[in-house]
């Protein structure tokens, strides 16, 4: 039997919300062990004097928890 715990992360990137995902996953399996997927919660964007300035994921990310 196995577990799996879930953690919330926000990637951001300049390009596109598909670069944002990755870059959250990028950096969460610099600790994480065992990912297993991810969920995109949604997305949202930074906009600064009427442009889009960053693209940001809001991530559910699951690993596999314990032995």
């Amino acid at each position: 039997m196995s577990v799996v715990k879930v953690i919330e992360l926000i990637g951001e990137s300049p390009k596109s919300w598909e670069d944002a995902c990755k870059n959250a996953l990028e950096v969460a399996a610099k600790t994480v062990r065992g990912i297993v997927g991810i969920d995109v919660d949604h997305f949202t964007c930074k906009v600064t004097d009427n442009e889009i300035t960053a693209f940001r994921a809001n991530i559910k990310v699951a690993f596999k928890y314990g032995a």
